[in-house]
């Protein structure tokens, strides 16, 4: 089973894991910063990402997409979520933890550029643009075409947002 770390830092500690998938199987390790000694050197806000499609069966990042693209730069969040989805196989995971909005340092940390919110996670999901028209929503079909399904979120006690989405292909 083939995993990701998105921005390991110094850190190699599993956060969040689903169905048994608690520890690291065979791990590949993303950082910009060559000196953590991440098994890939490449600055996330750079696309493509340096892997080959559908490769990996979970992916994880953590405290790391609050750093990427920018608050309301919506061609960038979906370009992303497109990449991670095109490295991602069919079924695959992706683990994350972000700030909560209402945590002090979800805007209190300089290097951090927006705000991932769960109700981010409704645009990624295909089947939330059945009431286009009907709803308020914006209608993001003619530019996204990656799918991602949310399977869990909880805010913790010291307001981090965890979730997991799974990649669906057909």
């Amino acid at each position: 089973m083939a995993e990701l770390l998105l921005g390991c830092g110094h850190a190699r500690i599993k956060r969040v894991g689903l169905n048994g998938r608690e520890a690291w199987l065979d791990l590949t390790t993303l950082d910009s910063n060559a000196d953590v000694a991440p098994d890939v050197v490449h600055d996330l806000d750079v696309l493509p990402y340096p892997f080959a499609d559908n490769h990996f069966d979970e992916i994880h990042a953590y405290h790391v997409l609050e750093h990427c693209g920018r608050q309301g730069d919506w061609k960038y969040f979906f370009a992303q979520w497109t990449e991670l989805w095109r490295i991602m196989k069919p079924g695959g995971l992706f683990c994350g933890i972000v700030p909560h909005h209402s945590s002090p340092w979800a805007w209190g940390d300089p290097s951090h550029t927006r705000i991932v919110a769960v109700e981010n996670f409704t645009f990624l999901d295909q089947e939330q643009y059945a009431d286009c028209g009907k709803t308020s929503m914006t209608d993001f079909r003619p530019w996204y075409k990656a799918n991602w399904k949310l399977l869990h979120q909880q805010v913790s006690t010291d307001l981090q947002q965890m979730f997991v989405l799974q990649a669906i292909k057909t």
